[in-house]
Protein backbone atom coordinates (compact mmCIF):
# COMPACT_ATOMS: atom_id res chain seq x y z
CA UNK A 1 0.00 0.00 0.00
CA UNK A 2 1.57 3.16 -0.57
CA UNK A 3 1.98 6.10 1.57
CA UNK A 4 -1.35 8.20 0.47
CA UNK A 5 -3.29 6.70 2.91
CA UNK A 6 -4.98 9.81 4.66
CA UNK A 7 -7.19 9.02 8.08
CA UNK A 8 -8.67 11.13 9.98
CA UNK A 9 -10.36 11.28 14.30
CA UNK A 10 -13.30 13.66 13.89
CA UNK A 11 -14.73 13.92 17.51
CA UNK A 12 -17.84 16.42 18.29
CA UNK A 13 -16.91 19.07 21.33
CA UNK A 14 -19.53 18.56 23.21
CA UNK A 15 -17.75 16.28 26.49
CA UNK A 16 -14.33 14.72 27.17
CA UNK A 17 -12.36 12.20 25.18
CA UNK A 18 -14.18 9.38 26.00
CA UNK A 19 -12.87 5.63 26.05
CA UNK A 20 -14.75 4.51 22.80
CA UNK A 21 -13.27 7.78 20.94
CA UNK A 22 -9.94 7.11 22.31
CA UNK A 23 -9.80 3.46 21.21
CA UNK A 24 -11.31 4.81 17.57
CA UNK A 25 -8.40 7.57 17.38
CA UNK A 26 -5.99 5.13 18.10
CA UNK A 27 -7.09 2.66 15.24
CA UNK A 28 -6.60 5.33 13.32
CA UNK A 29 -3.33 6.03 13.92
CA UNK A 30 -2.21 2.87 14.05
CA UNK A 31 -3.64 2.46 10.43
CA UNK A 32 -1.71 5.53 9.72
CA UNK A 33 1.49 5.08 11.46
CA UNK A 34 0.97 1.41 9.68
CA UNK A 35 1.32 1.76 6.00
CA UNK A 36 3.51 5.08 6.61
CA UNK A 37 0.78 7.38 5.75
CA UNK A 38 -1.09 10.39 7.69
CA UNK A 39 -3.66 10.87 10.31
CA UNK A 40 -5.43 13.98 10.70
CA UNK A 41 -7.73 15.42 13.18
CA UNK A 42 -10.95 17.23 12.69
CA UNK A 43 -13.19 18.91 15.59
CA UNK A 44 -16.60 18.92 14.49
CA UNK A 45 -18.07 21.81 16.09
CA UNK A 46 -20.94 22.22 13.97
CA UNK A 47 -23.73 21.87 17.12
CA UNK A 48 -23.40 25.46 18.05
CA UNK A 49 -25.09 25.02 21.27
CA UNK A 50 -22.79 21.53 22.84
CA UNK A 51 -19.57 22.56 21.67
CA UNK A 52 -17.15 24.22 24.06
CA UNK A 53 -13.58 25.66 24.54
CA UNK A 54 -13.40 23.13 27.44
CA UNK A 55 -14.24 19.91 25.64
CA UNK A 56 -11.91 20.67 22.46
CA UNK A 57 -9.20 21.52 25.18
CA UNK A 58 -9.88 17.66 27.20
CA UNK A 59 -10.42 16.53 23.52
CA UNK A 60 -6.22 17.99 22.60
CA UNK A 61 -5.12 16.79 26.05
CA UNK A 62 -6.77 13.52 26.78
CA UNK A 63 -4.82 12.66 22.54
CA UNK A 64 -1.32 14.09 23.77
CA UNK A 65 -1.31 12.57 27.12
CA UNK A 66 -2.10 8.71 25.17
CA UNK A 67 0.30 9.80 22.71
CA UNK A 68 -1.79 10.00 19.72
CA UNK A 69 -0.37 12.89 17.58
CA UNK A 70 -1.98 13.99 14.40
CA UNK A 71 -0.30 15.45 11.21
CA UNK A 72 -0.90 18.93 10.35
CA UNK A 73 -3.05 21.62 12.15
CA UNK A 74 -6.44 20.81 13.70
CA UNK A 75 -9.59 21.20 11.31
CA UNK A 76 -12.89 23.11 12.70
CA UNK A 77 -15.69 21.97 10.57
CA UNK A 78 -17.29 25.02 11.56
CA UNK A 79 -15.21 27.45 9.73
CA UNK A 80 -16.08 25.69 6.61
CA UNK A 81 -19.38 26.28 6.73
CA UNK A 82 -19.05 28.14 3.08
CA UNK A 83 -17.21 25.66 1.56
CA UNK A 84 -20.42 23.14 2.50
CA UNK A 85 -22.98 25.43 1.20
CA UNK A 86 -20.91 25.88 -2.08
CA UNK A 87 -21.40 21.78 -2.46
CA UNK A 88 -25.01 22.39 -1.52
CA UNK A 89 -25.45 25.08 -4.24
CA UNK A 90 -23.31 23.07 -6.58
CA UNK A 91 -25.76 19.99 -6.09
CA UNK A 92 -28.67 22.35 -6.89
CA UNK A 93 -27.25 23.24 -10.04
CA UNK A 94 -26.40 20.02 -11.29
CA UNK A 95 -30.23 18.87 -10.26
CA UNK A 96 -29.40 16.57 -7.53
CA UNK A 97 -30.47 18.25 -5.09
CA UNK A 98 -33.77 20.26 -4.73
CA UNK A 99 -35.18 23.29 -2.27
CA UNK A 100 -38.24 22.12 0.04
CA UNK A 101 -40.51 24.19 1.22
CA UNK A 102 -42.24 21.95 4.00
CA UNK A 103 -43.42 23.94 6.79
CA UNK A 104 -42.80 22.56 10.41
CA UNK A 105 -46.29 21.62 10.46
CA UNK A 106 -46.15 19.24 7.76
CA UNK A 107 -43.06 17.41 9.00
CA UNK A 108 -45.20 16.77 12.29
CA UNK A 109 -48.54 15.83 10.28
CA UNK A 110 -45.96 13.09 8.25
CA UNK A 111 -44.59 12.10 10.88
CA UNK A 112 -47.55 11.64 13.19
CA UNK A 113 -48.99 9.48 10.10
CA UNK A 114 -45.86 7.71 9.84
CA UNK A 115 -46.37 6.69 13.16
CA UNK A 116 -50.06 5.90 13.52
CA UNK A 117 -49.36 3.54 10.19
CA UNK A 118 -46.59 1.62 11.94
CA UNK A 119 -44.40 3.37 8.90
CA UNK A 120 -40.61 4.29 9.57
CA UNK A 121 -40.47 8.24 9.79
CA UNK A 122 -39.67 9.36 6.12
CA UNK A 123 -40.00 12.77 3.97
CA UNK A 124 -42.35 11.86 1.74
CA UNK A 125 -40.47 13.81 -1.38
CA UNK A 126 -43.79 16.26 -1.89
CA UNK A 127 -41.35 18.96 -3.42
CA UNK A 128 -39.19 16.66 -5.24
CA UNK A 129 -40.54 17.86 -8.32
CA UNK A 130 -42.50 21.41 -7.69
CA UNK A 131 -41.55 24.05 -9.17
CA UNK A 132 -40.08 26.80 -6.56
CA UNK A 133 -42.61 29.03 -7.93
CA UNK A 134 -45.57 27.40 -6.13
CA UNK A 135 -43.33 28.40 -2.75
CA UNK A 136 -45.57 29.48 0.18
CA UNK A 137 -44.94 33.01 0.92
CA UNK A 138 -42.56 33.40 4.07
CA UNK A 139 -41.10 30.05 4.42
CA UNK A 140 -37.26 29.48 4.04
CA UNK A 141 -36.65 26.22 2.02
CA UNK A 142 -34.25 23.65 3.17
CA UNK A 143 -32.13 22.14 0.79
CA UNK A 144 -32.80 18.31 0.35
CA UNK A 145 -30.75 15.48 -1.58
CA UNK A 146 -32.80 14.05 -4.64
CA UNK A 147 -31.79 10.25 -3.32
CA UNK A 148 -32.14 7.39 -5.84
CA UNK A 149 -35.83 6.26 -5.11
CA UNK A 150 -34.58 2.69 -6.98
CA UNK A 151 -31.81 0.07 -6.55
CA UNK A 152 -29.66 -0.61 -3.77
CA UNK A 153 -26.64 1.87 -2.09
CA UNK A 154 -23.87 -0.51 -1.11
CA UNK A 155 -20.60 -0.25 1.55
CA UNK A 156 -17.88 -2.53 1.56
CA UNK A 157 -16.70 -2.12 5.00
CA UNK A 158 -13.22 -3.40 6.28
CA UNK A 159 -15.02 -4.88 9.24
CA UNK A 160 -18.78 -5.24 8.70
CA UNK A 161 -18.29 -7.13 5.24
CA UNK A 162 -20.81 -6.15 2.01
CA UNK A 163 -23.41 -4.03 3.98
CA UNK A 164 -26.58 -3.11 0.96
CA UNK A 165 -29.61 -0.73 1.54
CA UNK A 166 -32.46 -0.60 0.07
CA UNK A 167 -32.84 3.16 -1.58
CA UNK A 168 -36.28 2.98 -0.91
CA UNK A 169 -35.69 2.74 2.39
CA UNK A 170 -34.00 5.73 2.49
CA UNK A 171 -35.69 9.72 1.85
CA UNK A 172 -34.24 12.75 0.53
CA UNK A 173 -31.89 13.68 3.67
CA UNK A 174 -31.81 17.87 4.35
CA UNK A 175 -28.36 18.82 3.15
CA UNK A 176 -28.71 22.81 4.43
CA UNK A 177 -30.98 23.81 6.81
CA UNK A 178 -33.56 26.72 6.48
CA UNK A 179 -30.94 28.87 8.27
CA UNK A 180 -28.23 28.11 5.63
CA UNK A 181 -26.25 25.80 8.06
CA UNK A 182 -24.90 22.54 6.58
CA UNK A 183 -25.81 19.37 7.98
CA UNK A 184 -23.45 17.13 9.46
CA UNK A 185 -24.16 14.49 6.53
CA UNK A 186 -23.11 17.36 3.96
CA UNK A 187 -20.31 18.39 6.19
CA UNK A 188 -18.60 15.11 6.68
CA UNK A 189 -18.79 14.06 3.16
CA UNK A 190 -17.16 17.59 2.00
CA UNK A 191 -14.44 18.14 4.64
CA UNK A 192 -13.51 13.73 3.69
CA UNK A 193 -13.28 14.76 0.60
CA UNK A 194 -11.21 18.43 0.95
CA UNK A 195 -8.63 16.78 3.63
CA UNK A 196 -7.80 13.57 0.75
CA UNK A 197 -9.34 10.75 3.52
CA UNK A 198 -8.73 7.33 2.27
CA UNK A 199 -9.78 5.83 4.98
CA UNK A 200 -12.91 6.23 7.49
CA UNK A 201 -12.43 4.07 10.43
CA UNK A 202 -15.30 4.75 12.72
CA UNK A 203 -17.93 3.56 15.44
CA UNK A 204 -20.60 1.25 13.83
CA UNK A 205 -23.36 3.40 15.69
CA UNK A 206 -22.49 5.52 12.07
CA UNK A 207 -23.01 2.51 9.73
CA UNK A 208 -26.60 4.08 8.62
CA UNK A 209 -24.73 7.10 8.43
CA UNK A 210 -22.22 5.27 5.59
CA UNK A 211 -25.32 5.02 3.49
CA UNK A 212 -26.24 8.56 3.32
CA UNK A 213 -23.10 9.48 2.97
CA UNK A 214 -22.25 7.26 0.23
CA UNK A 215 -25.69 8.79 -1.75
CA UNK A 216 -23.86 12.09 -1.14
CA UNK A 217 -20.65 11.07 -2.48
CA UNK A 218 -22.20 9.73 -5.66
CA UNK A 219 -24.55 12.78 -6.29
CA UNK A 220 -21.06 14.90 -6.60
CA UNK A 221 -19.35 12.61 -8.51
CA UNK A 222 -16.76 11.84 -5.59
CA UNK A 223 -15.05 8.85 -4.89
CA UNK A 224 -15.81 7.84 -1.47
CA UNK A 225 -13.23 6.68 1.13
CA UNK A 226 -12.96 3.19 2.46
CA UNK A 227 -14.95 2.45 5.18
CA UNK A 228 -14.44 0.24 8.46
CA UNK A 229 -17.32 0.64 10.85
CA UNK A 230 -16.20 -1.13 14.76
CA UNK A 231 -18.45 -2.77 16.98
CA UNK A 232 -18.75 -0.04 20.26
CA UNK A 233 -17.56 -1.27 23.44
CA UNK A 234 -19.68 -2.71 26.09
CA UNK A 235 -19.45 -3.64 29.92
CA UNK A 236 -18.18 -6.77 31.42
CA UNK A 237 -21.87 -7.65 31.42
CA UNK A 238 -22.61 -6.91 28.27
CA UNK A 239 -24.79 -3.79 28.49
CA UNK A 240 -23.86 -0.61 26.28
CA UNK A 241 -21.03 0.99 28.43
CA UNK A 242 -21.72 3.94 30.76
CA UNK A 243 -20.33 5.55 33.32
CA UNK A 244 -20.43 2.91 35.64
CA UNK A 245 -18.85 0.62 33.39
CA UNK A 246 -15.67 3.45 32.97
CA UNK A 247 -17.21 5.05 30.40
CA UNK A 248 -14.99 8.05 31.54
CA UNK A 249 -12.94 10.63 30.42
CA UNK A 250 -9.43 9.88 29.37
CA UNK A 251 -8.66 12.22 31.70
CA UNK A 252 -10.26 10.79 34.37
CA UNK A 253 -7.90 7.13 34.04
CA UNK A 254 -5.29 9.39 33.98
CA UNK A 255 -6.43 10.76 37.83
CA UNK A 256 -7.11 6.47 38.43
CA UNK A 257 -3.70 6.44 37.90
CA UNK A 258 -3.24 4.61 35.04
CA UNK A 259 0.11 4.66 32.56
CA UNK A 260 -0.94 6.00 29.09
CA UNK A 261 1.09 3.56 27.74
CA UNK A 262 -0.73 0.66 29.35
CA UNK A 263 -4.17 2.23 28.58
CA UNK A 264 -3.08 2.41 24.91
CA UNK A 265 -1.98 -1.44 24.98
CA UNK A 266 -5.66 -2.10 27.06
CA UNK A 267 -7.70 -0.22 24.38
CA UNK A 268 -5.87 -2.09 21.02
CA UNK A 269 -6.90 -5.52 22.26
CA UNK A 270 -10.30 -3.78 22.87
CA UNK A 271 -12.05 -5.58 19.76
CA UNK A 272 -9.08 -6.78 17.82
CA UNK A 273 -6.61 -9.16 18.57
CA UNK A 274 -3.27 -10.55 17.29
CA UNK A 275 -2.61 -14.15 18.02
CA UNK A 276 -2.80 -14.76 22.00
CA UNK A 277 -0.15 -11.79 22.30
CA UNK A 278 -1.86 -9.49 24.88
CA UNK A 279 1.40 -6.96 25.41
CA UNK A 280 2.33 -4.95 23.04
CA UNK A 281 4.95 -2.31 22.29
CA UNK A 282 4.69 0.51 20.34
CA UNK A 283 6.43 -0.35 17.70
CA UNK A 284 4.42 -4.01 17.92
CA UNK A 285 1.24 -2.68 17.61
CA UNK A 286 2.18 -0.82 14.19
CA UNK A 287 3.52 -3.35 12.72
CA UNK A 288 0.82 -6.17 13.31
CA UNK A 289 -2.40 -3.69 13.10
CA UNK A 290 -4.51 -4.73 10.23
CA UNK A 291 -8.80 -4.25 9.91
CA UNK A 292 -9.26 -7.42 8.78
CA UNK A 293 -8.58 -9.05 12.38
CA UNK A 294 -11.26 -6.65 14.08
CA UNK A 295 -13.97 -8.74 15.51
CA UNK A 296 -17.76 -7.80 14.39
CA UNK A 297 -19.15 -8.09 18.37
CA UNK A 298 -18.99 -5.35 21.06
CA UNK A 299 -15.66 -5.68 22.59
CA UNK A 300 -16.16 -5.81 26.64
CA UNK A 301 -14.88 -3.54 29.18
CA UNK A 302 -12.91 -4.88 32.52
CA UNK A 303 -11.27 -2.76 35.14
CA UNK A 304 -9.25 -5.84 36.25
CA UNK A 305 -7.61 -6.72 33.16
CA UNK A 306 -6.76 -3.11 32.74
CA UNK A 307 -5.51 -2.91 36.27
CA UNK A 308 -3.46 -6.11 35.65
CA UNK A 309 -1.86 -4.57 32.63
CA UNK A 310 -1.00 -1.29 34.18
CA UNK A 311 0.36 -3.32 37.00
CA UNK A 312 2.63 -5.11 34.58
CA UNK A 313 3.46 -1.66 33.45
CA UNK A 314 4.00 -0.02 36.76
CA UNK A 315 6.88 -2.70 37.23
CA UNK A 316 8.50 -2.58 33.93
CA UNK A 317 8.87 1.19 33.93
CA UNK A 318 11.90 3.38 34.78
CA UNK A 319 12.01 4.80 38.47
CA UNK A 320 12.49 7.70 36.83
CA UNK A 321 9.51 7.81 34.36
CA UNK A 322 7.27 6.82 36.91
CA UNK A 323 8.03 10.10 39.15
CA UNK A 324 7.08 12.00 36.26
CA UNK A 325 4.35 10.15 35.86
CA UNK A 326 3.16 10.78 39.28
CA UNK A 327 4.00 14.72 39.15
CA UNK A 328 1.17 14.06 35.97
CA UNK A 329 -1.28 13.40 38.62
CA UNK A 330 -0.27 15.14 41.42
CA UNK A 331 -2.11 18.16 41.14
CA UNK A 332 -5.60 15.65 41.22
CA UNK A 333 -3.73 13.04 44.07
CA UNK A 334 -1.01 14.82 46.19
CA UNK A 335 -3.22 17.47 48.23
CA UNK A 336 -5.83 14.84 49.83
CA UNK A 337 -2.49 13.09 50.93
CA UNK A 338 -0.76 16.18 52.44
CA UNK A 339 1.20 15.92 49.29
CA UNK A 340 2.35 19.73 48.16
CA UNK A 341 1.88 20.47 44.46
CA UNK A 342 4.61 20.74 42.82
CA UNK A 343 6.88 17.91 44.74
CA UNK A 344 9.65 19.17 46.49
CA UNK A 345 12.98 18.29 45.15
CA UNK A 346 14.07 16.25 48.73
CA UNK A 347 10.74 14.07 48.56
CA UNK A 348 11.58 13.42 44.18
CA UNK A 349 15.22 12.02 45.53
CA UNK A 350 13.45 10.06 48.38
CA UNK A 351 10.71 8.56 45.81
CA UNK A 352 12.62 7.83 43.60
CA UNK A 353 15.25 5.78 45.44
CA UNK A 354 11.82 4.07 46.89
CA UNK A 355 10.72 3.30 43.29
CA UNK A 356 12.18 -0.28 43.49
CA UNK A 357 10.11 -1.66 46.39
CA UNK A 358 6.98 0.52 46.00
CA UNK A 359 6.51 -0.70 42.15
CA UNK A 360 6.64 -4.67 43.08
CA UNK A 361 2.84 -4.44 44.49
CA UNK A 362 1.25 -1.54 43.28
CA UNK A 363 -1.44 -1.65 40.23
CA UNK A 364 -2.13 1.68 39.61
CA UNK A 365 0.20 5.30 40.65
CA UNK A 366 -2.67 5.74 43.03
CA UNK A 367 -1.63 2.81 44.74
CA UNK A 368 2.14 3.86 44.35
CA UNK A 369 1.32 7.02 46.13
CA UNK A 370 -0.53 5.56 48.86
CA UNK A 371 1.95 2.84 49.71
CA UNK A 372 4.50 5.90 49.43
CA UNK A 373 2.81 7.87 52.24
CA UNK A 374 5.10 6.34 54.98
CA UNK A 375 7.96 8.96 52.86
CA UNK A 376 5.64 11.57 53.71
CA UNK A 377 3.75 11.01 57.16
CA UNK A 378 4.56 13.31 59.92
CA UNK A 379 6.17 12.03 63.46
CA UNK A 380 4.48 11.25 65.59
CA UNK A 381 2.59 8.61 63.12
CA UNK A 382 -0.23 7.19 63.98
CA UNK A 383 -0.65 3.64 62.86
CA UNK A 384 -3.93 1.92 61.65
CA UNK A 385 -5.28 -0.81 63.54
CA UNK A 386 -3.75 -3.90 61.86
CA UNK A 387 -0.59 -1.86 62.64
CA UNK A 388 -1.16 -1.23 66.52
CA UNK A 389 -2.22 -4.51 66.33
CA UNK A 390 1.67 -5.54 65.59
CA UNK A 391 2.63 -3.18 68.09
CA UNK A 392 1.55 -4.52 71.39
CA UNK A 393 3.61 -3.99 74.67
CA UNK A 394 6.16 -7.15 73.83
CA UNK A 395 6.52 -5.94 70.55
CA UNK A 396 7.53 -2.40 71.75
CA UNK A 397 9.92 -3.91 74.18
CA UNK A 398 11.51 -6.02 71.76
CA UNK A 399 11.75 -2.80 69.24
CA UNK A 400 13.48 -1.02 72.78
CA UNK A 401 16.23 -3.49 72.75
CA UNK A 402 17.12 -3.52 69.55
CA UNK A 403 17.62 -0.09 69.03
CA UNK A 404 20.75 0.37 70.26
CA UNK A 405 22.04 -2.21 67.83
CA UNK A 406 20.52 -0.31 65.08
CA UNK A 407 21.88 2.87 66.05
CA UNK A 408 25.37 1.76 66.55
CA UNK A 409 25.46 0.42 63.23
CA UNK A 410 28.40 2.09 61.20
CA UNK A 411 26.93 1.90 57.84
CA UNK A 412 22.99 2.25 57.08
CA UNK A 413 21.87 0.34 53.96
CA UNK A 414 19.58 -2.39 53.60
CA UNK A 415 21.93 -5.19 53.95
CA UNK A 416 23.30 -3.47 56.97
CA UNK A 417 19.67 -3.06 59.11
CA UNK A 418 18.79 -6.77 57.81
CA UNK A 419 22.10 -8.12 59.36
CA UNK A 420 21.66 -6.29 62.48
CA UNK A 421 17.45 -7.96 62.86
CA UNK A 422 18.77 -10.88 61.71
CA UNK A 423 21.24 -11.03 64.67
CA UNK A 424 19.16 -9.73 67.16
CA UNK A 425 16.15 -12.15 66.37
CA UNK A 426 18.76 -15.31 66.49
CA UNK A 427 20.39 -14.14 70.27
CA UNK A 428 16.75 -13.69 71.67
CA UNK A 429 15.50 -17.01 70.00
CA UNK A 430 12.91 -15.31 67.91
CA UNK A 431 11.99 -16.07 64.03
CA UNK A 432 12.68 -12.91 61.83
CA UNK A 433 8.88 -11.75 61.52
CA UNK A 434 8.51 -11.48 65.17
CA UNK A 435 10.87 -8.61 65.21
CA UNK A 436 10.19 -7.50 61.70
CA UNK A 437 6.76 -7.55 61.35
CA UNK A 438 6.48 -5.13 64.20
CA UNK A 439 9.75 -3.20 63.14
CA UNK A 440 7.35 -2.46 59.54
CA UNK A 441 4.20 -1.05 61.91
CA UNK A 442 6.77 1.35 64.21
CA UNK A 443 8.42 2.76 60.68
CA UNK A 444 5.12 2.96 58.34
CA UNK A 445 2.05 2.85 60.13
CA UNK A 446 0.78 0.07 58.42
CA UNK A 447 0.96 -4.17 58.52
CA UNK A 448 2.09 -3.87 54.49
CA UNK A 449 4.94 -2.18 52.93
CA UNK A 450 7.68 -2.53 50.77
CA UNK A 451 10.42 -4.82 51.80
CA UNK A 452 11.12 -3.40 55.53
CA UNK A 453 14.82 -3.03 54.84
CA UNK A 454 14.77 -1.41 51.77
CA UNK A 455 12.22 1.14 53.38
CA UNK A 456 15.03 1.45 56.35
CA UNK A 457 17.16 2.17 53.70
CA UNK A 458 15.21 5.03 51.85
CA UNK A 459 14.37 6.49 55.24
CA UNK A 460 17.67 6.89 57.07
CA UNK A 461 18.94 6.83 59.89
CA UNK A 462 18.01 9.89 61.77
CA UNK A 463 13.87 9.31 60.54
CA UNK A 464 14.18 5.53 61.52
CA UNK A 465 15.63 6.32 65.04
CA UNK A 466 12.82 8.76 65.53
CA UNK A 467 10.36 6.61 64.51
CA UNK A 468 11.46 3.80 66.58
CA UNK A 469 11.48 6.30 69.12
CA UNK A 470 8.25 7.33 68.84
CA UNK A 471 6.63 4.33 69.54
CA UNK A 472 8.88 2.97 71.91
CA UNK A 473 8.19 5.85 74.22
Amino acid sequence: MSSAVVTRFAPSPTGYLHIGGARTALFNWLYARRFGGRMLLRIEDTDRERSTQGAIDAILDGMRWLGLDWDGDVIYQYARAARHREAAEGLLASGNAYRCYATPEELTAMREAARAEGRPLRYDGRWRDRDPSEAPAGVKPVIRLRAPTSGETVVEDGVQGRVVWQNKDLDDLVLLRSDGNPTYMLAVVVDDHDMGVTQVIRGDDHLTNAARQRQIYDALGWEAPAMAHIPLIHGADGAKLSKRHGALGVDAYRDLGYLPSALRNYLVRLGWSHGDQEVFSTEEMIAAFDLKAIGRSPARFDFAKLENLNGLYIRGAADADLVAAIDDVLPALGPARGIAVPMSPALRETLTAAMPGLKERAKTLVELLDSAYYLTAARPLVPDEKAKGLLGDEARTRLAALLPALAALPDWTAAATEGAVRQFAEANGLKLGQIAQPLRAALTGRATSPPVFDVMAVLGREECLGRLRDQVD
